[in-house]
This record gives C-alpha cells, structure tokens and sequence, in this order.
C-alpha cells in the first residue's frame, strides 16, 4: 500500500476536528468594550496615583517649610510644675505638668531607648516614618486576635499626631498624618525625632516625658534606670493613666513584663537579663510611694501665690512646712476613733489641722479619706465656731482690765434686740450657776458670761480682735457673736489658737518657707514677710488666757482631750451639734479638730467635748511621742476686781457687772443687732 493510500486510512479513521466558531457581533462588542475600560481605568489609575502623589509630595514640601527647628519642640507644654519638699528636705508632692528638663538618646539610659523601640516602633531607624511592614504585622496580630491589640503607627507617626494635629480617630486625621511624617523624616533626624518624643509625651502622675517620669517613679535621673525600670516607664506609653505604678503596681508590672520579653525578641536584652528583669520588678521610690499629704499640697496651691502656684508657667520647688511625721500621727488619731468609736457607715467628716506655735503648718486632713483630691474640710468650709470662739471674747475682756479671778453673775438674760424682737442666750443643758470667775466661766463654756463680756467690752472690739487674731470671713453683728454664730475655717480658728500659744503674736498658718525657680540658686519668694511676730494680745493677756484654757481640759468641758501633759484648749459645738470643735495646744504644738457632716445635718450625740476631744487626744499623744513635757507659758492671774477706764476699782463687783449689763442693753458697742438662735457650748 502506497504512503497516500495510508495515511489517507488513517485520516478516515480519525474525525474530523471541528472548526473554530466564529464571535458574534454582541460578543465583539462587550469584548471590546471590556478592553476600553480597562485600559481606560489603568489610564485613570495612573493619573489619579499620579495625582495622589503630587498631592503627597506638595503636602510634604509644604510641612518641610513650616517645621520649626527641632529644639523649640522639646517642651510646649503652656502650664509649668510644682513640687513640694517637706520640712526634711524630701519630696513629698508634685503638681502641674511635670518636667525633668530636655534630654536626648544620648542623654538616658541605653535600655530606656531600647525599651521604647521595643515597645513602639521596632523599625525605627530604618523605615522612611511609615512603616509598610510593621502596618502589616499589626494587621495580622489583630486578625488573629479579632479585635486592636497592635497599632500600625511608628514614632515619627506619634510625634505628627501629638505636636501637629490631633489625636482624634478618624481618617482625615490619618491621612495628614502620612505626609506630616515624612516631612519630619526630611527635615529632622531619627534621633531628633526620637528626642521630640522622649520629651513630649504624657506618661502619667502629671508627669510630662521620660526625665520627669523617672524622677517621679523612681528619684532618679532617665540616665540611670535599670531594665525593669526602663520597661515600666516604656511601657507607660500605651495608656498612661492605667499602667501607672503609682495607680496600680500590679498593672504596671504585667505591662512592663511584655516590654522586657519585646527586648528580649529584639535582641535588646540576653534571655539571662530578661529573666533576671522579671524576677525583680522596678519598684517606686520612697517619696513615690508615700501618699501623705495630698491636702495639705492642695492648700499650698491655693494660698500660695497662684502666678507661682495654680497658674505657674515655670517649673518651681517650694520648701514647705509639711511634717511626714506628724501627718501620720494625725492620721492615726483619726482612724483610731472612727474605728473604735464611730458606727462604720456614719456620714460623719472631720478634719485635722496641726501647727507649731509660730503658724507653721505640719499637717494637714481635710476629711475622712487623707488622699485629698476631694474638698478640703480643713481649709475650704466656713463653719459655725460654736464655743470655740469665746477665747476671742476672753481676750478682748482681760485686755480691757478684767481678770480671771474676777467674778460675774450667770442668770437669765433677756436682750431686746431692735428689729427682732426679744432674746436670751440659754447655757448648754440649761440652769444657772449664780457667780462664778471668768477662769471657771471659760472651763464650764458658760453662755451668759460670754454674751456678758463682749457687750461690756464692745462688740466692735471684739470683733476687730477676731480679725487681728487671724479670722477673715464677716463676723455677726449681734449680740450672739460672742457665742459663735460666725463661721470661719479650721485652719483659721487652730491659727487663731496659735496667737495665745505664741504669747498674743500674730502667727498667720503658713505653709511655705520659700519657693525657688528650678535652675536658680537662691529663693524668689520666701515667708519672711507674712505679718508674723506682730503683737496682737499682751504677754499678760496671752498668759492668763493660757492658764484659764488649761482649766478647760483640767476640770471643765474639754476633760476627755487631757493628753497627760500640760495642754490648753476650748469646745465647741452649734446649735443642734451640726458643728464640733476641740483646738488647742502644748508647748510644741497647736492641734485643731472639727467634726460635722457635709449636707449640714446635725451629729448624733456628738459634742466638742466629746469625739473631737478624743480625736484630738489620740492626736497629741501621737504627736508628742519622745518629746519631754513641758510647762504652757502661763502668767499670774492676778487679783479679783478689774477697773477699765484705769480709775478706782469697783466696790460690789457683782453689781456693777450687772449695772454694765444693763447700759449695754441701750446699745453698747457694736453696732446693730440680729436676732440668733440658741449656741450650744
């Protein structure tokens, strides 16, 4: 068989393959316009990213040009900061926006930079201030996670964030922040970038960048932290107020233990040092720690001259008068009582305040709760004086010649007050004791006497030396001012107390020796001239009145504060006891104690002679531990019969009280009168 024959078989034995089917016209006409589009998009893509780009790059190049230079970011912040050093020397509080000063990478601790990057931004120097790749690991990281654990943003990207927008969450705000970033990386250097950051962000406790933080957790310099330290202040960055060690240490501790394992993946740290970390965690410094005095630091910043205080624009350090020692003694007289003598859900508040004889205030509670950050009972209420204020009125008397031995009349007295109808000031517990001393008048708080004293001296004199001892809110008018129905601070009324102590020299409560501006050698401002050592009573006056308030705590209404030394002090409770007062002092100190509740609502059976005496008890016996007792400057009270005019002495004491009473009835000194309620003593 020939070639033709057989391959024209073997054709025959195959079918035929069928020929390609020919497009119709709608099948040509959908493919070509497929193509156009797609040709046109990719057209349009590239101008558009083109365009996207030019939008870029102008933005850039805008930002480049309105960069400052890198030093004047370092601190913007617009409010300065304040820290206290207390009577040792030692710092005991810190207000405002803290900041330790401007340092560099170079300037801190080789595991603080390496702690931050760890934390932050890995890729730090080598990424162009976005980072591709760490935007697509935080992707991951959070899909599997299936919720943001991870941002996606590298430092440079915060520092645009927090210096030049905002730090709202949306995507205008992202988009600004690309173009920013890279103007950043053009104009600066990584390690200005980085200085920008260590210097401006908030890293909690009021402290502003890294320096401040270390100093405020730690006591020392960001030059010196150790790893674990290191990584607890790194890891202060992802939410400052929740991780801070002084705010919860265990928190703070579980986050810094993810910092040292990201050294540790990075290579920052051995596995040894890692280890090592975790076993010993950084700890907060002895005045971090401490957490006395927030009320008194409060009172600072508001008696304080504001301009170097509330609105300092400097960073200041202001030596003050704050006792750590005495604080804690107060503090412990208070929870003693309220533990063992006070019903655990009583809405009941009291507040201590406690001075040295020359207005020096050493500690200070200003409620129930010592941490402050809440009202401050001891310097911020006005209340009620109560009996508390017949010192006041015993002073103005011996002043004007009367003597402690003198003798007045305790009866019934029925005043007529123009405008107001008639009233009788009523004694605690009702009854009359006939003639009795002023001495024994004072120790029994006896009403009659004190309303008695101020109208024979003059209401306006007694008030005048209210003001001169240290009170400043309005006085009463009335006849009842002698019984307290003016109000006035605890910080006052204890300062007012310190006068006698001080043998009648002004002794205004005064918290701060000097402040100084941080980087100055000596004091812009210091307490010299406060007023103080002016004389307000005599040395005479101020001795006798001693020796009539040790009789307060020898045999009268103030028997439960007896601290087993010589003590002197008064009671004081208002009408239907919304108000209770113990103050009073020793050789070395002068302790105020208020006890009340804050709606103004009466207190349960509570008198000055009883829970505040007891508070105020506790606080001395505390306060004097280790101390020698020593004798109250007292003077000899002199014998019976006064003569205030200077002239011959009155026959028949008694009745010539009475007889003044009398004439004071017509109008007296001081002015006009208002109708009172009953004072309880």
């Amino acid at each position: 068989m020939s070639r033709t024959k057989t391959a024209k078989a073997a054709e025959g034995g195959r079918k035929a393959a069928p020929r390609a089917k020919k497009l119709g016209w709608f099948d040509r006409v959908i493919g070509g316009a497929v193509r156009w589009l797609l040709r046109l998009a990719f057209r349009l893509g590239l101008r558009l990213a083109a365009l996207g780009l030019l939008i870029l790059a102008g933005s850039t190049v805008y930002y480049v040009v309105k960069l400052p230079a890198a030093s004047t970011l370092l601190d913007a912040r617009e409010q300065g900061s304040v820290t206290m050093l207390d009577a040792n020397g030692d710092v005991f509080a810190w207000r405002g926006e803290q900041f330790g000063g401007v340092v560099r990478p170079g300037d801190v601790s080789p595991h603080l930079v390496a702690a931050i990057l760890a934390a932050e931004d890995r890729r730090f120097y080598s990424h162009f201030g976005v980072d591709p790749r760490g935007l697509a690991r935080a992707m991951v990281v959070n899909l599997r996670a299936g919720r943001l654990v991870q941002g996606g943003s590298t430092i440079t990207q915060q520092v645009a964030k927090n210096v030049f927008l905002t730090t709202e969450r949306t995507l205008e705000r992202k988009l600004k922040e690309i173009p920013v970033a890279l103007a950043l990386e053009l104009k600066y250097s990584k390690d200005e970038i980085l200085s920008i950051y260590m210097n401006r962000v908030y890293l909690g406790a009021g402290a502003t960048g890294f320096e401040a933080a270390a100093q405020r957790y730690f006591s020392k310099s960001a030059k010196f932290v150790t790893v674990p330290e290191a990584a607890m202040l790194a890891g202060l960055l992802k939410a400052p107020s929740r991780f801070a060690p002084t705010s919860d240490m265990g928190r703070a501790e579980g986050r810094a233990a993810i910092v040292i394992n990201a050294m540790r993946e990075t290579g920052a740290i051995s596995e040894t040092d890692a280890l090592a970390a975790l076993a010993a965690p950084a700890r907060l410094s002895r005045e971090a720690e401490r957490r006395v005095g927030a009320h008194f630091a409060d009172w600072v910043m508001e008696s304080g001259p504001s301009f170097l205080t509330a609105r300092t624009t400097e960073d200041v350090r202001i030596a003050t008068t704050f006792d750590p020692a005495a604080q804690t003694a107060a503090e412990a007289a208070l929870a003693h009582v309220f533990e063992t003598r006070v019903a655990p859900d009583s809405p009941a508040e009291a507040a201590i305040v406690v001075m040295t004889h020359d207005g020096r205030v050493r500690a200070m509670i200003g409620g129930r709760d010592p941490r402050g950050g809440a009202f401050n009972r001891a310097a911020q209420a006005l209340r009620q004086t109560g009996s508390a204020f017949k010192p006041v009125v015993y002073a103005a008397a011996l002043e004007a010649g009367w003597s402690p031995n003198d003798v007045i009349v305790d009866e019934p007295l029925t005043m007529t007050i123009p405008g107001s109808g008639r009233w009788s000031p009523e004694n605690y517990g009702g009854g009359y004791s006939g003639p009795v001393t002023l001495t024994e008048a004072l120790a029994r708080s006896i009403n009659t006497v004190a309303v008695r004293l101020s109208e024979d001296v003059g209401r306006g004199k007694v008030r005048r030396l209210a003001a001169e001892m240290g009170l400043t809110a309005p006085l009463a008018e009335g006849p009842a001012l002698a019984l307290g129905v003016s109000e006035a601070t605890l910080v006052e009324m204890t300062g007012l107390f310190a006068v006698i102590a001080n043998g009648g020299l002004r002794t205004p409560p005064r918290g701060i020796e000097e402040i100084t501006i941080r980087g100055e050698a000596s004091p812009l401002m210091t307490a010299s001239d406060t007023g103080a050592g002016e004389a307000v009573l005599s040395p005479a006056t101020a001795g006798r009145l001693t020796g009539m308030l040790e009789d307060v705590i020898r045999t009268g209404t103030g028997a439960r504060a007896d601290p087993g030394r010589p003590a002197a002090g008064k009671t004081g409770t208002t009408q239907a006891a919304r108000d209770a007062w113990f103050i009073g002092f020793t050789a070395d100190y002068v302790i105020g104690v208020w006890m009340g509740k804050d709606d103004n609502e009466p207190l349960r059976g509570v008198t000055g002679g009883g829970l505040p005496a007891a508070i105020w008890r506790e606080a001395a016996i505390r306060l004097h531990e280790g101390l020698p007792a020593r004798p109250l400057r007292t003077a000899p009270a002199g014998a019976p019969g006064r003569s205030p005019d200077g002239g011959e002495e009155a026959d028949g004491v008694v009745s010539t009280v009475f007889r003044e009473v009398l004439q004071a009835l017509g109008g007296g000194d001081g002015g006009g009168a208002a109708e009172a309620p009953r004072i309880d003593r």
